[in-house]
């Protein structure tokens, strides 16, 4: 296992355990470089950072922005951001602005099969208002019995075509690279293989998302089995981008892995952490 652990969730989004608390989970697991990366949205990273320096741990300032490319929604990482740069704090308040009234519109849609309070269920199950998202429904649902599990919750109710989902347009793919490189960042595609598109598509994103100033792909994710990391791996090879690696954690018990820890990249891939000064160095002195 490798100590670096760059994709994770907190209570600021829709993450199970605060800011503080991730961190110091991440650890007690042995990480030794770290990057809060909650979805459109900073308010964690003050604290983590905090907890981060307390525990010896090497920290970058992340974030996870939500992109509609095409037809398709993407997720788009910002690694070493300034979270306090004018054009990622108005990109990311855009975002945030649609996020309730697609929560109400997704509330009345379960209305219409039954399910009543899920607006207000779901915000109880939100750390932070403007974040509301089809996690807190999931996680409402199961804990009001009507749904054994997050993972059926999905399929049942949250997925398109079902009664809960909401097509909603996110950030464009050239605005989301734009503030994160704005704010110094380094912009990488989170979890490829999540993403139903086939080669030629996915070649094509690869290609638009350079094209704006990208640099970076997961390879290691909790969302990869080992041929995806492979393929990801030929792929950052080919077009010439750097390789990220995160768990990807929500919170205990939800999803394939637990926080601070990933797999080794393979021997091919350069590390995005290479670009990280101060923190890669840290990471290094830790890591000998």
């Amino acid at each position: 296992m490798t100590p670096v652990d760059l994709h994770f969730h907190s209570t600021a989004s829709d993450g199970g355990l605060a800011p503080a608390d991730v961190i110091a989970r991440a650890a007690e697991r042995g990480a030794k470089l770290v990057a809060l990366t909650d979805h459109d949205c900073t308010a964690g990273l003050a604290i983590a950072r905090a907890v981060a320096e307390e525990k010896g741990v090497a920290f970058v300032d992340g974030v996870e922005v939500s992109v509609t490319w095409g037809k398709h929604t993407l997720h788009i990482v910002g690694l070493n951001i300034d979270p306090a740069h004018p054009s990622i704090v108005a990109g990311l308040q855009s975002i945030r602005d649609g996020r309730v009234q697609r929560a109400r519109d997704m509330a009345d849609g379960l209305a219409k099969v039954g399910i009543e309070g899920a607006f207000d269920g779901a915000m109880a199950h939100c750390g932070n208002p403007e974040m509301i998202g089809r996690t807190h429904f999931a996680r409402w649902l199961v804990a009001s019995g009507h749904v054994k599990d997050v993972r059926t919750v999905f399929r049942k109710y949250l997925t398109p075509g079902k009664p809960g989902y909401v097509p909603h347009e996110w950030a464009p793919l050239t605005d989301a690279v734009g503030w994160i490189r704005d704010s110094g960042g380094v912009a990488v595609i989170a979890h490829p293989g999540r993403y139903d598109l086939g080669r030629t598509l996915t070649e094509r994103l690869l290609e638009d998302f350079i094209a704006a100033g990208g640099e970076a792909i997961e390879v290691v994710s909790g969302s990869h089995s080992l041929d995806e990391t492979h393929k990801y791996a030929l792929l950052a090879e080919r077009f010439g981008l750097l390789a990220s690696a995160g768990s990807d954690f929500h919170a205990p018990g939800e999803g394939a892995r637990d926080v601070g820890l990933t797999q080794p990249l393979p021997p091919i891939c350069k590390p995005v952490w290479s670009r990280f000064g101060e923190a890669s160095a840290k990471l290094e002195d830790n890591n000998p």
